[in-house]
């Protein structure tokens, strides 16, 4: 249902290099009924969603799912992709850790779409255990100047495994079986850069999940209400942009100290001396923000975590978006800030010290809120050399978090880890 919003807009994308792109940024409230038996807990459960919105030639991002195009001609109806998606279990609040919070599917969409106003998925999915499940789709837009309104309807085939497992919860094995949802999606320009974000949606359970012994609802409703940050409507998109694309690469040493106490120049040194090498990207999407000299950019990257004494070495992957504001004294200094996904395959030591052993939770996530907090100067302006306009050097906070227990998407924890970093940035 979230995920449909920036399909919604109706003008074509600009791709041109160092143009500017279609971009978002929201946080939404999503709220949704709880359709299993339990003995305690509340009847709705509530979840805090900080989602990317990109879309260019080649791959999207559009609130809780991405793809890599693999077949997207203009002149053509059809259009095929990849498709990652997230996919929530809604049980109490008190059982998400136990349960590992939510999940992603992952597979192949194929949309077939004659017209602007209309289109039809097509789509093959399976978590990662390869419990399958498919749907159909439709979907209209409705462009009605400051509201964009898209209803869609979603039938939904899940094989044996996947309905024994998310509507049997591992405990009953019951049979395949196909869902409806009916779902409409709204989004309202408020000024400028500014939108609010709404929706409803109820799906109609099947016979044999509806007749699952830990199921006693056949209907379940859900709400998602949020705002978020787009491209201005029916502003024409800037052909050039200030900001140029950028390389940066980072090494960084673990801190226990939370955010907070980072932030007032308190940091603790790490007993264990985690350490964390960083490498990003950064794709520029706008060069203004309500009208400010605003450099905004989407950054994915790639972190390598080091092996210790008490871990094993570690991948995360990071996307997000970034914004700059440039000041001068008497050289060019600037603040950053970003926001965005981190994904861990294993999860660090001291990550996993501070949740599960310290706070007592059932299990870390590897799936958790990112946030960068930058501040860098220009090296060519420090050494008056026009040859090195493009390079900076700066320090960055790198934190990863599950925002005080209010995502279940991250497990229902509060804590996380961060990194004191030094970086440089090179601009092309």
């Amino acid at each position: 249902m979230i995920s449909g919003l920036s399909a919604a807009c109706l003008a074509l994308p600009t791709y041109a290099e160092n143009s500017e792109q279609e971009w978002g940024i929201a946080g939404v409230m999503r709220s949704a009924s709880i359709p299993y038996q339990f003995t305690q807990g509340d009847d709705n459960v509530s979840t805090f969603i900080p989602m990317i919105y990109f879309e260019n030639e080649y791959l999207y991002a559009e609130g809780t799912e991405a793809g890599v195009y693999l077949f997207n001609e203009e002149e053509s109806d059809f259009r095929l992709s990849t498709l990652l998606r997230m996919r929530f279990i809604d049980v109490p609040k008190e059982e998400q850790n136990a349960i590992e919070g939510d999940t992603a599917d992952f597979g192949f969409q194929l949309r077939y779409q004659p017209e602007d106003t209309w289109y039809i998925d097509s789509e093959f999915m399976s978590d990662d255990d390869f419990n399958f499940h498919a749907n159909l789709r439709w979907g209209q837009k409705f462009d009605e100047g400051a509201l964009e309104l898209e209803p869609s309807v979603t039938l939904r085939y899940k094989d044996a495994d996947f309905n024994s497992l998310y509507y049997g919860l591992g405990v009953e094995d019951i049979g395949a079986g196909a869902d409806l949802k009916a779902s409409i999606d709204a989004k309202y320009h408020v000024v400028s850069n500014l939108y609010l974000l709404g929706g409803l949606g109820v799906t109609v359970l099947d016979n044999n999940a509806y007749q699952s012994s830990v199921v006693d609802e056949r209907f379940q409703g859900e709400a998602f209400l949020g705002f978020g940050f787009f491209n201005e409507k029916g502003k024409p998109r800037k052909s050039d942009l200030r900001n140029k694309p950028y390389l940066r690469i980072a090494h960084g040493w673990a801190t226990p100290s939370n955010l907070g106490d980072i932030m007032k120049f308190n940091t603790e040194k790490d007993p264990n001396n985690g350490q964390m090498t960083s490498f990003f990207y950064g794709h520029p999407l706008t060069d203004e923000l309500f009208g400010l000299p605003l450099d905004i950019y989407l950054t994915p990257g790639i972190a390598h975590h080091w092996s210790s004494d008490v871990q094993s070495s570690s991948t995360e992957y990071i996307g997000a978006i970034k914004a700059y504001y440039t000041f001068t004294w008497p050289v060019r200094w600037r603040f950053g800030v970003a926001e965005g996904l981190s994904y861990i395959d294993n999860v660090t030591f001291i990550e996993e010290n501070e949740i599960v052993n310290e706070k007592e939770y059932d299990s870390a996530s590897k799936l958790l809120n990112y946030l960068d907090f930058s501040f860098d100067i220009n090296i060519g302006d420090v050494f008056n050399n026009s040859d090195w306009k493009g390079m900076w050097l700066g320090y960055t906070v790198h934190h990863r978090s599950a925002i005080f227990e209010k995502a279940s998407q991250y497990g229902r924890i509060k804590g996380g880890s961060n990194y004191n970093s030094i970086y440089f940035q090179y601009e092309f």
